[in-house]
């Protein structure tokens, strides 16, 4: 099966790349030639686990091409996917210049009957304004070719994407044809030959799933920051009040781990932008916008704790923070509480050392020389009066606490992502605090 997949950020690479590695003959394209290029030497713009490998694999095998130009593989693909980005405007509503721009080279272009599918996370209502814009291209060139538009919204996590895509637990489709929903099904078919779940839904409904599936994942993990800031202040332990609401099957475990917020590129944009597509329609979104609000106040929490420490004297102070990208197996700064941390820091007068595993370069490229480089965990630490624990990647998560000692200046662990024991730190001299308890 011939497709080609528009875009080659996160979605898109990710999506060209395992549909090359189950048989189908798949070009990327990009209008980033510099993307491109790199793609075409082999270097790959994100970081994923085992991408690198996977595209090399294709790209060997015939079934994986980069190009920067649409319309010079749209006569030999069934299927064109739309995996561009949806920035959030200033007031947080979703930019949809890129998928437009998708669309109206589509219908430039298209010479048989192909369809668009839309991957990018876009609000309800854009397939139609997708099916004007191709209409008018149409009409422009004095052609009537048949074609369909459907939406396949994506729900991978980064860290985990290939794993996601290529055993999904389900797949979900909007179409509004039998001819479409016959061509998706043939595509996802060799994804789901043990267990065929694919949703098929009516357009706009698929387009409602992707926002309302991220929304109340973020609201859980607000709830439960909300009830942590709540245990601090009654004395109960937030760990144990995960557990007994966890084990009640009508609410499941999953997403209920306190921390200090949500980040990345979904959550943070998906709600803003489903407030803002509710707003446009007359209906305020009062959980989403308490969802925001929390999210927002638990981004500073990590930075209360140490300047509560410190009783408000931060000044000249050197603080080390372990974790830059939103979460660990990536190297995704944007909405990260890392960003917000430092930021407050830096305004309270402090040095900040910090050190990733990956993020390292991403951190530069925001940040420049603001803050310093540490070559690994324990350098951040040389003459620290904290450690701030942001991201939990692995190799934070059993460190020598003896060597650490020794390195800071002050025996003061702060925890955002509770992955320490309070009793271990307790029993090597550590002042520990972290959310919930």
């Amino acid at each position: 099966m011939e497709i080609a997949v528009v875009g080659t950020g996160y979605v898109g690479l990710v999506s060209g790349t395992c549909f090359a590695e189950m048989g189908a003959n798949v070009t990327c394209v990009d209008v980033d030639e510099k993307k491109i290029k790199a793609l075409l030497e082999g270097n790959i713009p994100i970081y994923e686990p085992g991408l690198d490998d996977m595209v090399q694999r294709n790209c060997a095998a015939g079934r994986l091409h980069f190009t920067t130009d649409l319309a010079s593989c749209i006569d030999n693909v069934e299927v064109v996917f739309s995996a561009v980005g949806t920035p959030p405007d200033e007031d947080g509503s979703a930019d949809l210049q890129y998928v437009l721009d998708v669309a109206r080279t589509f219908g430039q272009n298209i010479n048989k009957y192909t369809i668009l599918v839309t991957k990018s996370t876009v609000p309800v209502g854009t397939a139609q304004k997708v099916k004007t814009v191709i209409d008018e291209e149409l009409s422009k060139r004095g052609v009537n070719i048949q074609f369909d538009i459907a939406s396949n919204p994506e729900f991978l996590k980064e860290g985990t994407a290939i794993k996601d895509f290529m055993s999904p637990d389900r797949v979900v489709v909007g179409v509004d044809s039998e001819r479409a929903k016959e061509v998706m099904s043939r595509l996802y078919r060799p994804f789901l030959l043990n267990n065929f779940r694919v949703i098929f839904t009516d357009i706009p409904s698929a387009e409602m799933i992707k926002y309302a599936a991220n929304s109340m994942l973020a609201t859980r993990i607000s709830f439960m920051n909300d009830i942590a800031n709540l245990c601090e202040k009654v004395g109960a332990d937030v760990n144990m009040v995960r557990k007994g609401i966890g084990s009640d099957s009508r609410i499941g475990s999953k997403f209920l781990y306190p921390g200090c917020g949500y980040g990345g590129s979904c959550f943070p944009k998906d709600v803003k932008a489903l407030i803002k597509s509710a707003e446009k329609y007359g209906y305020e979104m009062h959980v989403l916008k308490a969802v925001e609000e929390v999210n927002k106040y638990q981004k500073t929490v990590v930075f209360e704790k140490l300047n509560n420490y410190y009783k408000g004297n931060l000044q000249g102070r050197t603080i080390a923070v372990w974790g830059l990208a939103f979460k660990p197996d990536t190297d995704d700064m944007r909405e990260a509480t890392s960003l917000v941390t430092i930021d407050l820091l830096l305004k309270a007068g402090c040095k900040v050392n910090v050190f990733d595993p990956i993020a390292m370069d991403e951190c530069y490229r925001r940040l420049s020389n603001s803050v310093a480089y540490a070559k690994d965990m324990y350098d951040a630490l040389n003459n620290a009066d904290a450690l701030l624990l942001l991201t939990e990647w692995k190799q934070f998560r059993m460190p020598d606490w003896k060597q650490v000692k020794k390195l800071l200046k002050t025996p003061l662990v702060v925890d955002g992502r509770n992955i320490y024991d309070a009793k271990e730190l307790a029993e090597n001299g550590f002042y520990y605090n972290c959310i919930g308890r």
